[in-house]
């Protein structure tokens, strides 16, 4: 069980919150993997200056069409990004699929086994595509500001 524990970890808890005494919240174990999987999904390489190369490729989906094959991409780009770098996993099995109540949010459902144990876990990571009426106006918005003389940027 030690063995266990020092595998697994501890670390921060993800949202960073505070705990009953006033400190930071932590997580350990279990759920501790299961929280630094949705830090890697939701991180965009670039976002943090000390490992820029770290992150997952579903944030440069963003603008793409709510289709299959943007679908099988961010499937690709989730389960390339978990085992690069959350060692603690394997037998990772993502799957992509429109959400049918929000036309712009692609379900991306995770199943996975933590290293050394038979248990199957999974979790559902919501990933928001721009729509074409925030495309839109977002032009409008820039094309206004330049007639202005300004920037929408």
């Amino acid at each position: 069980m030690s063995n266990e524990k020092d595998f697994l970890g501890k670390g921060l808890r993800f949202p960073v919150s505070i705990n009953l005494n006033g400190g930071v919240s932590s997580s350990q174990l279990e759920e501790n993997v299961r929280q630094s999987l949705f830090v890697i999904l939701g991180t965009a390489p670039g976002e943090r200056v000390t490992r820029p190369n770290f992150g997952c490729r579903i944030h440069d989906l963003m603008f793409a069409p709510n289709n299959p094959m943007t679908a099988a991409r961010a499937r690709v780009y989730c389960e390339e990004a978990i085992y690069k770098y959350e060692p603690r996993v394997q037998k990772v099995s993502c799957e992509a699929q429109q959400n049918p109540d929000e036309p712009n949010r692609l379900d991306i459902r995770v199943e996975y086994v933590i290293a050394g144990k038979n248990d199957k876990r999974n979790l559902v990571f919501p990933f928001y595509l721009r729509t074409e009426e925030d495309e839109i106006a977002s032009l409008v918005a820039e094309a206004e500001a330049e007639a202005r003389g300004t920037s929408a940027r």
